[in-house]
Protein backbone atom coordinates (compact mmCIF):
# COMPACT_ATOMS: atom_id res chain seq x y z
CA UNK A 1 0.00 0.00 0.00
CA UNK A 2 2.45 2.38 1.17
CA UNK A 3 4.35 1.57 -1.63
CA UNK A 4 1.70 2.35 -4.43
CA UNK A 5 0.95 5.34 -2.82
CA UNK A 6 3.97 6.54 -2.50
CA UNK A 7 4.39 7.06 -6.90
CA UNK A 8 1.34 9.62 -5.97
CA UNK A 9 3.54 12.03 -3.83
CA UNK A 10 6.10 13.14 -7.62
CA UNK A 11 6.22 17.21 -7.49
CA UNK A 12 5.60 16.59 -3.66
CA UNK A 13 8.34 15.38 -2.49
CA UNK A 14 10.16 18.40 -2.37
CA UNK A 15 7.71 19.90 0.25
CA UNK A 16 7.15 16.37 2.03
CA UNK A 17 10.68 16.47 2.79
CA UNK A 18 10.73 20.34 4.40
CA UNK A 19 7.97 19.50 6.20
CA UNK A 20 9.45 17.35 8.69
CA UNK A 21 13.04 19.46 8.78
CA UNK A 22 10.47 22.29 10.25
CA UNK A 23 9.29 20.24 12.41
CA UNK A 24 11.81 19.37 13.74
CA UNK A 25 13.42 22.62 14.63
CA UNK A 26 9.96 23.56 15.84
CA UNK A 27 10.03 21.35 18.19
CA UNK A 28 13.39 21.71 19.81
CA UNK A 29 12.74 25.11 20.04
CA UNK A 30 9.16 24.89 21.61
CA UNK A 31 11.04 22.22 24.49
CA UNK A 32 13.72 24.18 24.87
CA UNK A 33 11.40 27.28 25.93
CA UNK A 34 10.10 25.82 29.79
CA UNK A 35 14.22 25.34 30.48
CA UNK A 36 14.75 29.14 29.60
CA UNK A 37 11.81 29.77 31.94
CA UNK A 38 13.50 27.91 34.79
CA UNK A 39 17.00 30.20 34.82
CA UNK A 40 14.53 33.22 34.02
CA UNK A 41 12.62 32.10 37.34
CA UNK A 42 15.62 31.18 39.04
CA UNK A 43 18.17 33.34 38.02
CA UNK A 44 16.09 36.56 37.60
CA UNK A 45 12.96 36.84 39.46
CA UNK A 46 13.60 34.96 42.64
CA UNK A 47 16.99 36.84 42.96
CA UNK A 48 15.50 39.93 41.56
CA UNK A 49 18.20 40.34 38.93
CA UNK A 50 16.62 42.38 36.35
CA UNK A 51 19.37 41.85 33.49
CA UNK A 52 18.84 38.54 34.00
CA UNK A 53 15.24 38.85 33.28
CA UNK A 54 15.68 41.34 30.59
CA UNK A 55 18.21 38.31 28.72
CA UNK A 56 16.01 35.44 29.32
CA UNK A 57 13.21 37.37 28.49
CA UNK A 58 14.64 38.38 24.96
CA UNK A 59 15.88 34.81 24.60
CA UNK A 60 12.17 33.56 25.29
CA UNK A 61 10.80 36.68 22.56
CA UNK A 62 13.40 35.04 20.43
CA UNK A 63 11.91 31.27 20.78
CA UNK A 64 8.81 32.14 20.34
CA UNK A 65 9.17 33.65 17.30
CA UNK A 66 11.52 31.00 16.15
CA UNK A 67 8.92 28.41 16.92
CA UNK A 68 6.26 30.76 15.13
CA UNK A 69 7.85 30.65 12.12
CA UNK A 70 9.23 27.11 11.68
CA UNK A 71 5.23 25.85 12.69
CA UNK A 72 3.50 28.52 10.11
CA UNK A 73 6.37 27.33 7.33
CA UNK A 74 5.76 23.36 8.13
CA UNK A 75 2.07 23.89 7.92
CA UNK A 76 2.78 25.36 4.52
CA UNK A 77 4.35 22.73 3.20
CA UNK A 78 2.23 19.96 4.43
CA UNK A 79 -0.71 21.46 3.15
CA UNK A 80 1.20 22.06 -0.44
CA UNK A 81 2.59 18.76 -0.52
CA UNK A 82 -0.76 17.42 1.04
CA UNK A 83 -2.77 19.20 -1.96
CA UNK A 84 -0.63 17.79 -4.49
CA UNK A 85 -0.38 14.11 -3.65
CA UNK A 86 -3.93 14.26 -3.35
CA UNK A 87 -4.52 15.78 -6.67
CA UNK A 88 -1.98 13.29 -8.12
CA UNK A 89 -4.27 9.99 -6.84
CA UNK A 90 -7.27 11.00 -8.11
CA UNK A 91 -5.61 11.82 -11.43
CA UNK A 92 -3.62 8.22 -11.30
CA UNK A 93 -7.05 6.82 -10.38
CA UNK A 94 -9.13 8.77 -12.97
CA UNK A 95 -6.43 7.79 -15.49
CA UNK A 96 -6.64 4.08 -14.60
CA UNK A 97 -10.53 3.90 -14.66
CA UNK A 98 -10.05 4.96 -18.24
CA UNK A 99 -8.55 1.90 -18.93
CA UNK A 100 -10.46 -0.25 -17.12
CA UNK A 101 -12.47 -2.43 -19.16
CA UNK A 102 -16.55 -3.45 -19.08
CA UNK A 103 -15.51 -6.02 -16.70
CA UNK A 104 -13.01 -3.95 -14.40
CA UNK A 105 -15.77 -1.53 -13.64
CA UNK A 106 -18.51 -4.40 -13.19
CA UNK A 107 -16.27 -5.32 -10.54
CA UNK A 108 -15.89 -2.16 -8.49
CA UNK A 109 -19.47 -0.10 -9.50
CA UNK A 110 -19.71 2.95 -10.65
CA UNK A 111 -20.79 4.14 -6.92
CA UNK A 112 -17.66 2.27 -5.47
CA UNK A 113 -15.53 3.83 -7.85
CA UNK A 114 -17.54 7.62 -6.79
CA UNK A 115 -16.58 7.29 -2.87
CA UNK A 116 -13.00 5.83 -3.78
CA UNK A 117 -12.30 9.15 -5.69
CA UNK A 118 -14.05 11.58 -3.30
CA UNK A 119 -14.18 10.38 0.54
CA UNK A 120 -11.35 7.61 0.18
CA UNK A 121 -8.99 10.18 -1.45
CA UNK A 122 -9.73 13.12 1.09
CA UNK A 123 -9.09 10.83 3.75
CA UNK A 124 -5.71 9.65 2.93
CA UNK A 125 -4.95 13.33 2.15
CA UNK A 126 -5.65 14.05 5.89
CA UNK A 127 -3.38 11.13 7.24
CA UNK A 128 -0.75 12.07 4.46
CA UNK A 129 -0.83 15.64 6.15
CA UNK A 130 -0.41 13.89 9.29
CA UNK A 131 2.55 11.51 8.34
CA UNK A 132 4.39 14.88 7.30
CA UNK A 133 4.05 16.63 10.17
CA UNK A 134 1.75 15.10 13.42
CA UNK A 135 4.14 12.22 13.02
CA UNK A 136 7.11 13.95 13.02
CA UNK A 137 6.04 15.95 15.76
CA UNK A 138 4.59 14.09 18.56
CA UNK A 139 7.93 11.86 18.96
CA UNK A 140 10.21 14.69 18.20
CA UNK A 141 8.39 16.42 21.26
CA UNK A 142 8.41 13.22 23.19
CA UNK A 143 11.99 12.89 22.99
CA UNK A 144 12.87 16.28 23.44
CA UNK A 145 10.68 16.91 26.42
CA UNK A 146 11.75 13.41 28.17
CA UNK A 147 15.38 14.43 27.43
CA UNK A 148 15.01 17.69 29.28
CA UNK A 149 12.94 16.94 32.26
CA UNK A 150 15.57 14.31 32.71
CA UNK A 151 18.17 16.83 32.55
CA UNK A 152 15.59 18.81 35.34
CA UNK A 153 15.33 15.84 37.53
CA UNK A 154 16.77 12.19 36.84
CA UNK A 155 14.21 10.89 39.50
CA UNK A 156 10.86 13.00 38.90
CA UNK A 157 11.07 11.81 35.07
CA UNK A 158 10.82 8.01 35.96
CA UNK A 159 7.12 8.83 36.61
CA UNK A 160 6.09 9.13 32.75
CA UNK A 161 7.98 5.23 32.33
CA UNK A 162 4.81 4.13 34.36
CA UNK A 163 1.74 5.84 32.12
CA UNK A 164 3.26 5.32 29.20
CA UNK A 165 2.65 1.03 29.03
CA UNK A 166 -1.06 2.08 30.13
CA UNK A 167 -1.77 4.30 27.12
CA UNK A 168 -0.15 1.85 24.91
CA UNK A 169 -2.21 -0.74 25.82
CA UNK A 170 -5.35 1.10 25.85
CA UNK A 171 -4.58 2.93 22.64
CA UNK A 172 -3.79 -1.14 20.87
CA UNK A 173 -7.48 -2.73 22.38
CA UNK A 174 -9.01 0.85 20.49
CA UNK A 175 -7.56 -0.09 17.11
CA UNK A 176 -8.44 -3.78 17.62
CA UNK A 177 -11.74 -2.82 18.47
CA UNK A 178 -12.17 -0.20 15.87
CA UNK A 179 -10.71 -0.79 12.69
CA UNK A 180 -12.76 -3.61 11.35
CA UNK A 181 -15.51 -1.33 12.30
CA UNK A 182 -13.99 1.71 10.01
CA UNK A 183 -13.55 -0.92 6.75
CA UNK A 184 -17.22 -1.31 7.43
CA UNK A 185 -18.50 2.20 7.20
CA UNK A 186 -16.75 2.98 4.12
CA UNK A 187 -18.32 0.10 2.65
CA UNK A 188 -22.15 1.33 3.65
CA UNK A 189 -20.59 4.46 1.84
CA UNK A 190 -20.37 2.99 -1.48
CA UNK A 191 -24.13 1.19 -0.85
CA UNK A 192 -25.12 4.64 0.34
CA UNK A 193 -23.42 6.72 -3.15
CA UNK A 194 -26.09 3.75 -5.22
CA UNK A 195 -28.95 4.52 -3.42
CA UNK A 196 -28.79 8.23 -4.17
CA UNK A 197 -27.06 7.65 -7.83
CA UNK A 198 -29.99 5.49 -8.64
CA UNK A 199 -32.62 7.65 -7.32
CA UNK A 200 -31.19 10.76 -9.04
CA UNK A 201 -30.99 9.00 -12.15
CA UNK A 202 -34.44 7.26 -11.96
CA UNK A 203 -36.31 10.50 -11.00
CA UNK A 204 -38.76 10.67 -13.26
CA UNK A 205 -39.64 6.98 -12.95
CA UNK A 206 -39.66 7.39 -8.58
CA UNK A 207 -42.33 10.27 -9.23
CA UNK A 208 -44.04 8.89 -12.32
CA UNK A 209 -44.82 6.12 -9.89
CA UNK A 210 -45.07 7.94 -6.59
CA UNK A 211 -42.58 6.28 -4.73
CA UNK A 212 -40.83 8.85 -3.07
CA UNK A 213 -41.54 7.52 -0.01
CA UNK A 214 -40.35 4.03 -1.00
CA UNK A 215 -37.44 5.31 -1.95
CA UNK A 216 -36.85 7.97 1.31
CA UNK A 217 -37.06 4.59 3.21
CA UNK A 218 -34.39 3.23 1.49
CA UNK A 219 -32.57 6.12 2.14
CA UNK A 220 -32.92 6.41 5.67
CA UNK A 221 -32.36 2.03 6.32
CA UNK A 222 -28.73 3.44 4.69
CA UNK A 223 -28.24 6.28 6.41
CA UNK A 224 -29.04 4.66 9.49
CA UNK A 225 -26.70 2.05 9.09
CA UNK A 226 -23.85 4.82 8.19
CA UNK A 227 -24.55 6.30 11.42
CA UNK A 228 -24.77 3.39 13.45
CA UNK A 229 -21.17 1.88 12.53
CA UNK A 230 -19.59 5.22 12.83
CA UNK A 231 -21.42 6.05 16.40
CA UNK A 232 -19.85 2.04 17.12
CA UNK A 233 -16.71 3.29 16.21
CA UNK A 234 -16.45 6.58 17.78
CA UNK A 235 -17.80 5.24 21.25
CA UNK A 236 -14.49 3.11 21.22
CA UNK A 237 -12.49 5.93 19.96
CA UNK A 238 -13.65 7.89 23.29
CA UNK A 239 -12.01 6.11 25.38
CA UNK A 240 -8.62 7.45 24.03
CA UNK A 241 -9.62 11.03 25.75
CA UNK A 242 -10.45 9.17 29.61
CA UNK A 243 -7.28 7.14 29.68
CA UNK A 244 -5.31 10.57 28.55
CA UNK A 245 -6.65 12.92 31.38
CA UNK A 246 -6.10 9.69 33.87
CA UNK A 247 -2.58 9.56 32.76
CA UNK A 248 -2.42 13.25 32.79
CA UNK A 249 -3.32 13.73 36.33
CA UNK A 250 -1.67 11.42 38.05
CA UNK A 251 1.96 12.26 36.58
CA UNK A 252 0.38 16.08 38.17
CA UNK A 253 0.05 14.87 41.41
CA UNK A 254 2.70 12.56 41.46
CA UNK A 255 5.17 15.66 39.99
CA UNK A 256 3.47 17.90 42.52
CA UNK A 257 3.71 15.48 46.04
CA UNK A 258 7.58 14.64 44.80
CA UNK A 259 8.02 17.86 42.97
CA UNK A 260 7.09 19.85 46.55
CA UNK A 261 9.01 17.40 48.75
CA UNK A 262 12.06 18.12 46.57
CA UNK A 263 11.78 21.58 46.55
CA UNK A 264 11.39 21.64 50.50
CA UNK A 265 14.89 20.02 50.56
CA UNK A 266 16.33 22.41 48.26
CA UNK A 267 16.54 24.62 50.77
CA UNK A 268 18.24 22.71 53.70
CA UNK A 269 20.64 21.15 50.72
CA UNK A 270 20.76 23.03 47.59
CA UNK A 271 22.78 20.08 45.92
CA UNK A 272 20.04 17.32 46.56
CA UNK A 273 17.20 19.00 46.28
CA UNK A 274 15.29 20.78 43.21
CA UNK A 275 14.62 24.68 42.28
CA UNK A 276 11.59 26.54 41.83
CA UNK A 277 12.41 27.05 38.61
CA UNK A 278 13.24 23.11 37.33
CA UNK A 279 9.91 22.41 38.78
CA UNK A 280 7.57 24.78 36.83
CA UNK A 281 9.51 23.18 33.71
CA UNK A 282 8.43 19.82 35.01
CA UNK A 283 4.80 20.91 34.76
CA UNK A 284 5.21 22.17 31.59
CA UNK A 285 7.21 18.87 30.02
CA UNK A 286 4.45 16.67 31.78
CA UNK A 287 2.25 17.91 29.60
CA UNK A 288 4.33 18.27 26.36
CA UNK A 289 5.20 14.61 26.54
CA UNK A 290 1.47 13.34 27.62
CA UNK A 291 -0.08 15.90 25.00
CA UNK A 292 2.65 14.28 22.61
CA UNK A 293 1.05 10.90 23.84
CA UNK A 294 -2.64 12.52 22.65
CA UNK A 295 -1.00 13.42 19.45
CA UNK A 296 0.34 9.92 18.61
CA UNK A 297 -2.78 7.92 19.62
CA UNK A 298 -4.91 10.24 17.58
CA UNK A 299 -2.68 9.56 14.65
CA UNK A 300 -2.98 5.55 15.42
CA UNK A 301 -6.87 6.23 15.31
CA UNK A 302 -6.89 8.40 11.89
CA UNK A 303 -4.50 6.36 10.55
CA UNK A 304 -6.49 3.46 11.20
CA UNK A 305 -9.53 5.37 9.68
CA UNK A 306 -7.55 6.18 6.67
CA UNK A 307 -6.11 2.75 6.01
CA UNK A 308 -9.85 1.58 5.38
CA UNK A 309 -9.50 4.18 2.68
CA UNK A 310 -6.12 3.59 1.49
CA UNK A 311 -6.52 0.04 1.11
CA UNK A 312 -10.02 0.96 -1.53
CA UNK A 313 -7.72 3.75 -3.13
CA UNK A 314 -4.59 1.09 -4.09
CA UNK A 315 -7.13 -1.53 -5.07
CA UNK A 316 -8.31 0.84 -7.87
CA UNK A 317 -4.30 1.95 -8.71
CA UNK A 318 -3.45 -1.76 -8.64
CA UNK A 319 -6.45 -2.81 -10.88
CA UNK A 320 -4.70 -3.98 -14.20
CA UNK A 321 -7.12 -3.76 -17.10
CA UNK A 322 -7.95 -7.28 -18.76
CA UNK A 323 -8.06 -6.27 -21.99
CA UNK A 324 -5.08 -4.91 -23.45
CA UNK A 325 -3.13 -3.76 -26.98
CA UNK A 326 -2.25 -6.86 -28.54
CA UNK A 327 1.52 -7.69 -28.60
CA UNK A 328 1.46 -7.48 -32.57
CA UNK A 329 -0.56 -3.78 -32.09
CA UNK A 330 -2.19 -3.85 -35.29
CA UNK A 331 -2.18 0.35 -35.84
CA UNK A 332 -4.79 -0.03 -39.02
CA UNK A 333 -8.22 -1.96 -39.87
CA UNK A 334 -7.81 -3.08 -43.13
CA UNK A 335 -11.64 -3.08 -43.85
CA UNK A 336 -14.94 -3.48 -42.15
CA UNK A 337 -15.58 -7.41 -42.48
CA UNK A 338 -15.65 -9.42 -39.02
CA UNK A 339 -15.70 -13.27 -38.35
CA UNK A 340 -16.59 -15.05 -35.35
CA UNK A 341 -14.61 -18.30 -35.46
CA UNK A 342 -16.19 -20.48 -32.74
CA UNK A 343 -17.03 -17.64 -30.11
CA UNK A 344 -18.52 -18.81 -26.27
CA UNK A 345 -18.26 -16.19 -23.52
CA UNK A 346 -19.83 -15.49 -20.02
CA UNK A 347 -19.89 -12.24 -18.10
CA UNK A 348 -18.66 -14.60 -14.94
CA UNK A 349 -16.21 -16.94 -14.46
CA UNK A 350 -18.29 -19.28 -11.88
CA UNK A 351 -21.05 -18.75 -14.26
CA UNK A 352 -22.96 -21.84 -14.91
CA UNK A 353 -24.02 -21.58 -18.70
CA UNK A 354 -22.21 -18.90 -21.31
CA UNK A 355 -23.93 -15.90 -22.50
CA UNK A 356 -22.74 -16.68 -26.13
CA UNK A 357 -22.26 -20.33 -26.72
CA UNK A 358 -19.71 -21.35 -30.38
CA UNK A 359 -20.83 -18.46 -32.08
CA UNK A 360 -19.87 -18.83 -36.05
CA UNK A 361 -20.77 -15.98 -38.10
CA UNK A 362 -18.78 -14.18 -41.03
CA UNK A 363 -20.00 -10.43 -42.22
CA UNK A 364 -18.22 -9.26 -45.28
CA UNK A 365 -17.33 -5.66 -45.16
CA UNK A 366 -20.21 -2.91 -46.54
CA UNK A 367 -23.06 -5.61 -45.76
CA UNK A 368 -25.76 -4.70 -43.91
CA UNK A 369 -26.61 -6.79 -40.96
CA UNK A 370 -29.74 -7.17 -39.08
CA UNK A 371 -30.03 -9.01 -35.37
CA UNK A 372 -32.84 -9.74 -34.09
CA UNK A 373 -34.20 -11.78 -31.20
CA UNK A 374 -35.80 -11.67 -27.24
CA UNK A 375 -35.00 -9.93 -24.73
CA UNK A 376 -31.95 -11.55 -22.96
CA UNK A 377 -30.95 -13.82 -26.41
CA UNK A 378 -27.39 -11.31 -26.02
CA UNK A 379 -27.93 -9.91 -29.10
CA UNK A 380 -25.67 -6.58 -27.26
CA UNK A 381 -23.17 -9.32 -26.00
CA UNK A 382 -22.50 -10.70 -29.64
CA UNK A 383 -21.48 -7.05 -31.25
CA UNK A 384 -19.62 -5.92 -28.10
CA UNK A 385 -17.61 -8.58 -28.88
CA UNK A 386 -15.87 -6.45 -31.96
CA UNK A 387 -14.62 -3.64 -30.52
CA UNK A 388 -13.54 -5.71 -27.62
CA UNK A 389 -15.71 -4.23 -24.73
CA UNK A 390 -15.47 -7.65 -23.84
CA UNK A 391 -13.00 -10.55 -24.38
CA UNK A 392 -13.91 -13.99 -25.86
CA UNK A 393 -14.09 -16.92 -23.26
CA UNK A 394 -12.96 -19.30 -26.02
CA UNK A 395 -12.61 -19.04 -29.89
CA UNK A 396 -11.52 -15.72 -31.67
CA UNK A 397 -13.02 -12.70 -33.70
CA UNK A 398 -11.87 -11.11 -36.52
CA UNK A 399 -12.20 -7.46 -38.06
CA UNK A 400 -10.57 -6.79 -41.21
CA UNK A 401 -9.06 -10.58 -41.47
CA UNK A 402 -6.70 -9.86 -38.27
CA UNK A 403 -7.94 -11.18 -34.83
CA UNK A 404 -9.10 -8.14 -32.41
CA UNK A 405 -7.12 -9.22 -30.02
CA UNK A 406 -4.03 -8.17 -32.27
CA UNK A 407 -4.90 -4.68 -32.69
CA UNK A 408 -4.13 -1.37 -30.67
CA UNK A 409 -7.08 -0.60 -29.10
CA UNK A 410 -7.42 2.65 -30.32
CA UNK A 411 -6.82 1.76 -33.56
CA UNK A 412 -9.15 -0.87 -33.20
CA UNK A 413 -12.62 1.16 -31.17
CA UNK A 414 -11.90 4.78 -33.95
CA UNK A 415 -12.60 1.73 -36.62
CA UNK A 416 -15.73 0.79 -34.93
CA UNK A 417 -18.93 3.03 -34.21
CA UNK A 418 -21.04 2.15 -31.33
CA UNK A 419 -24.52 3.71 -30.77
CA UNK A 420 -25.49 1.54 -27.65
CA UNK A 421 -28.84 1.23 -26.22
CA UNK A 422 -28.60 3.69 -23.23
CA UNK A 423 -27.83 6.75 -24.97
CA UNK A 424 -25.85 9.12 -23.22
CA UNK A 425 -24.69 12.69 -23.81
CA UNK A 426 -22.61 14.73 -21.90
CA UNK A 427 -23.03 18.43 -20.43
CA UNK A 428 -21.72 20.90 -23.50
CA UNK A 429 -23.61 22.20 -26.94
CA UNK A 430 -25.31 19.76 -29.01
CA UNK A 431 -21.91 20.92 -31.72
CA UNK A 432 -19.11 19.36 -28.94
CA UNK A 433 -21.55 16.29 -28.21
CA UNK A 434 -21.21 15.95 -32.07
CA UNK A 435 -17.93 15.86 -32.16
CA UNK A 436 -16.78 13.31 -29.76
CA UNK A 437 -17.10 11.58 -33.12
CA UNK A 438 -14.64 13.70 -34.45
CA UNK A 439 -13.42 16.45 -32.21
CA UNK A 440 -11.24 17.73 -35.36
CA UNK A 441 -14.69 17.89 -37.70
CA UNK A 442 -15.98 20.74 -39.41
CA UNK A 443 -19.17 22.73 -39.23
CA UNK A 444 -20.01 21.50 -42.98
CA UNK A 445 -18.97 17.77 -41.92
CA UNK A 446 -20.75 17.90 -37.99
CA UNK A 447 -24.10 19.40 -39.90
CA UNK A 448 -23.50 16.63 -42.86
CA UNK A 449 -23.56 14.05 -39.77
CA UNK A 450 -26.65 15.70 -38.28
CA UNK A 451 -28.44 15.47 -42.10
CA UNK A 452 -27.58 11.88 -42.00
CA UNK A 453 -29.48 10.87 -38.92
CA UNK A 454 -32.25 13.22 -39.21
CA UNK A 455 -31.38 15.58 -36.63
CA UNK A 456 -30.95 18.69 -38.34
CA UNK A 457 -34.43 19.60 -38.64
CA UNK A 458 -34.74 19.11 -35.06
CA UNK A 459 -31.32 21.41 -34.18
CA UNK A 460 -32.17 23.84 -36.49
CA UNK A 461 -35.39 24.87 -34.38
CA UNK A 462 -33.63 24.70 -31.29
CA UNK A 463 -32.65 28.42 -29.73
CA UNK A 464 -28.87 28.42 -30.35
CA UNK A 465 -29.18 25.94 -33.46
CA UNK A 466 -25.93 24.01 -32.71
CA UNK A 467 -24.53 26.18 -30.19
CA UNK A 468 -27.62 24.81 -27.74
CA UNK A 469 -26.51 23.50 -24.40
CA UNK A 470 -27.27 20.09 -23.38
CA UNK A 471 -27.78 19.05 -20.01
CA UNK A 472 -25.68 16.61 -18.19
CA UNK A 473 -27.23 13.69 -19.31
CA UNK A 474 -29.63 14.85 -22.49
CA UNK A 475 -32.66 15.90 -19.96
CA UNK A 476 -33.35 19.00 -21.98
CA UNK A 477 -34.07 16.65 -25.58
CA UNK A 478 -36.48 13.71 -25.86
CA UNK A 479 -35.23 10.29 -26.42
CA UNK A 480 -35.71 9.97 -30.19
CA UNK A 481 -33.72 13.23 -30.65
CA UNK A 482 -31.13 12.24 -28.03
CA UNK A 483 -30.87 8.82 -30.17
CA UNK A 484 -30.50 10.97 -33.76
CA UNK A 485 -27.63 12.77 -31.89
CA UNK A 486 -25.91 10.06 -30.99
CA UNK A 487 -26.30 8.35 -34.25
CA UNK A 488 -24.98 11.41 -35.61
CA UNK A 489 -21.82 11.58 -33.55
CA UNK A 490 -21.42 7.69 -34.36
CA UNK A 491 -21.76 9.19 -38.38
CA UNK A 492 -18.68 11.92 -37.46
CA UNK A 493 -16.45 9.27 -36.97
CA UNK A 494 -16.61 7.79 -40.49
CA UNK A 495 -16.04 4.17 -38.93
CA UNK A 496 -15.42 1.08 -40.79
CA UNK A 497 -18.08 -0.79 -38.83
CA UNK A 498 -21.13 1.20 -37.53
CA UNK A 499 -23.76 -0.68 -34.89
CA UNK A 500 -26.35 0.19 -33.59
CA UNK A 501 -28.06 -1.66 -30.61
CA UNK A 502 -31.56 -0.45 -30.93
CA UNK A 503 -30.52 2.73 -31.12
CA UNK A 504 -34.11 4.06 -33.35
CA UNK A 505 -36.40 2.47 -31.18
CA UNK A 506 -37.47 6.39 -30.08
CA UNK A 507 -37.94 6.83 -33.32
CA UNK A 508 -40.95 6.55 -35.59
CA UNK A 509 -40.67 4.17 -38.58
CA UNK A 510 -40.80 7.32 -40.99
CA UNK A 511 -37.85 8.59 -39.30
CA UNK A 512 -36.22 5.18 -38.66
CA UNK A 513 -36.55 4.27 -43.11
CA UNK A 514 -35.19 7.84 -43.76
CA UNK A 515 -32.03 7.20 -41.76
CA UNK A 516 -31.18 3.75 -43.21
CA UNK A 517 -31.98 5.58 -46.45
CA UNK A 518 -29.23 8.03 -45.68
CA UNK A 519 -26.89 5.18 -44.68
CA UNK A 520 -27.34 3.07 -47.80
CA UNK A 521 -26.44 6.47 -49.70
CA UNK A 522 -23.55 8.34 -47.49
CA UNK A 523 -21.88 5.17 -46.12
CA UNK A 524 -22.38 2.23 -48.94
CA UNK A 525 -18.56 0.77 -47.96
CA UNK A 526 -19.03 0.63 -44.04
CA UNK A 527 -20.30 -2.52 -42.63
CA UNK A 528 -23.73 -1.97 -40.65
CA UNK A 529 -24.66 -3.79 -38.10
CA UNK A 530 -28.77 -3.26 -36.77
CA UNK A 531 -29.79 -5.05 -33.55
CA UNK A 532 -33.62 -3.54 -33.44
CA UNK A 533 -36.95 -4.61 -31.90
CA UNK A 534 -38.66 -3.88 -35.25
CA UNK A 535 -38.70 -6.40 -38.24
CA UNK A 536 -39.13 -3.21 -40.59
CA UNK A 537 -35.79 -1.94 -39.27
CA UNK A 538 -33.95 -5.04 -40.87
CA UNK A 539 -35.74 -6.13 -43.67
CA UNK A 540 -34.01 -5.05 -46.13
CA UNK A 541 -30.92 -5.87 -44.40
CA UNK A 542 -28.13 -8.02 -46.79
CA UNK A 543 -28.32 -10.81 -44.02
CA UNK A 544 -31.01 -10.82 -40.54
CA UNK A 545 -29.82 -13.26 -37.65
CA UNK A 546 -31.79 -14.19 -35.19
CA UNK A 547 -30.22 -14.80 -32.11
CA UNK A 548 -31.90 -17.41 -29.38
CA UNK A 549 -30.82 -17.89 -26.10
CA UNK A 550 -27.44 -17.21 -26.59
CA UNK A 551 -26.86 -19.02 -30.01
CA UNK A 552 -27.39 -18.30 -33.54
CA UNK A 553 -30.79 -19.67 -34.36
CA UNK A 554 -30.85 -18.86 -38.09
CA UNK A 555 -29.41 -16.65 -41.26
CA UNK A 556 -30.26 -15.21 -44.20
CA UNK A 557 -32.59 -12.68 -46.25
CA UNK A 558 -35.52 -11.20 -45.47
CA UNK A 559 -37.67 -13.46 -47.79
CA UNK A 560 -35.44 -16.40 -46.92
CA UNK A 561 -36.13 -16.19 -43.30
CA UNK A 562 -40.03 -15.34 -43.82
CA UNK A 563 -39.92 -18.83 -45.71
CA UNK A 564 -38.55 -21.21 -43.44
CA UNK A 565 -38.30 -19.78 -40.12
CA UNK A 566 -40.73 -20.07 -37.67
CA UNK A 567 -39.45 -17.68 -35.23
CA UNK A 568 -38.75 -14.82 -37.72
CA UNK A 569 -42.41 -15.46 -39.65
CA UNK A 570 -44.43 -15.42 -35.70
CA UNK A 571 -42.47 -12.14 -35.44
CA UNK A 572 -42.62 -10.44 -38.69
CA UNK A 573 -46.65 -11.57 -38.82
CA UNK A 574 -47.20 -9.95 -35.24
CA UNK A 575 -45.80 -6.62 -36.20
CA UNK A 576 -47.08 -6.05 -39.82
CA UNK A 577 -50.40 -6.97 -37.99
CA UNK A 578 -50.36 -4.73 -35.96
CA UNK A 579 -49.20 -1.70 -37.92
CA UNK A 580 -52.14 -2.47 -40.43
CA UNK A 581 -54.53 -2.09 -37.65
CA UNK A 582 -53.19 0.68 -36.54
Amino acid sequence: MIKTLAKCVRQAKLHAILTPIFVLIESFIEVSIPTVMAKLIDEGITLGDMDAVLRYGIILAVQTLGAMFFGVTAGYTASRASSYFSRNVRHDMYYNIQNFSFSNIDKFSPASLVTRLTTDVTNVQMSFQMLTRIVFRAPAMLIFAFIFAYRASSELSMVFLWVIPFLVIVLAVIIKIAFPIFGKVFTTYDDLNCVVEENLRGIRVVKSFVREEHEKSKFRKISEKVFNLFTKAEKTVAFNAPAMQISVYTCMILISWLGAQAVVASGDNEAIGLSTGSLMSLFTYTMQILMSLMMLSMIFVMLTMSKASADRVCEVLNEKSDINDGERNLKEVKDGSVEFRNVSFKYFKTAESNALDHIDLKIESGQTIGIIGGTGSSKSTLVQMIPRLYDTVEGEVLVGGENVRDYNLEALRNSVAMVLQKNTLFSGTVAENIRWGNENATDEEVEQACKSACADDFIQAMPDKYNTYIEQGGTNVSGGQKQRLCIARALLKKPKILILDDSTSAVDTHTDAMIRRAFKEDIPNTTKIIIAQRVSSVCEADKIIIMDNGKIADIGTHDELYERSLIYREIYDSQTKGEAEE
